[in-house]
């Protein structure tokens, strides 16, 4: 077990995973608007090998980048053709950008995440809870640099303002209700079966 009582984030390279990634990953669909030039303002999708074709610039590879990070991409390409380009780039659809949640809620499945996507909300897109779902038996596995991380949440407890709704990010996994992963906290539950916070395991390393 850590002593700390929240998950580590992820870093860049494990929320650009190949197969998902609040980065641009293939199949998204991106809304570009070039301020006063009408030409270029466009939707476009991102193709399976991470790329977009736009006017006056050809192909570019777009997959790891953030919104901003391919708009002044796009703005630098662009001047020359261009005054004083103003770029914006919006992810219209996130679907490579995902949280598994699985086990005792209505509707498990992949689902979007967004900047502001927590634990409750991430079940909540499942459409809640079944009727009997353990709620003080939540786990995130999350991978960080290599290693793989387990986190033991109560749904109930965070309800009540005991701590924190933790924050959910690409390529985690939510089960909610019985699971392999909760014999990790086993001797931990023992001592402190109440779930007064978080409890966090390192559960594999590199």
């Amino acid at each position: 077990m850590l002593n700390d009582t929240s998950l580590p984030k992820p870093v860049r390279a494990d929320l650009s995973a190949p197969d998902r990634t609040n980065l641009i990953g293939p199949l998204d669909t991106l809304s570009i608007e070039v301020f006063g030039v009408e030409d270029l303002t466009r939707e476009v999708k991102v193709d399976s090998s991470g790329r977009i074709a736009f006017p006056m610039i050809g192909e570019m590879e777009v997959a790891g980048k953030t919104s901003s990070e391919l708009a002044a991409a796009i703005r630098s390409k662009i001047t020359s053709f261009v005054r004083a380009p103003q770029v914006i780039v919006n992810l219209r659809e996130a679907v490579s950008q995902v949280v598994t949640v699985d086990g005792e809620v209505r509707k498990p499945g992949l689902y979007p995440v967004t900047n502001q996507m927590t634990l409750l909300r991430a079940v909540a897109s499942a459409e809640g809870t079944t009727e009997f779902a353990r709620l003080d038996n939540v786990i995130i596995l999350r991978r960080v640099d290599g290693k793989q991380y387990a986190g033991l949440y109560s749904v109930a407890a965070i309800r009540r303002g005991v701590y924190d709704d933790p924050y959910v990010y690409a390529n985690d996994v939510v089960v909610v209700g019985e699971s392999p992963a909760r014999r990790l906290f086993k001797d931990v539950l023992a001592i402190a079966p109440l779930m007064v916070g978080p409890v966090i395991a390192l559960i594999q390393r590199n």
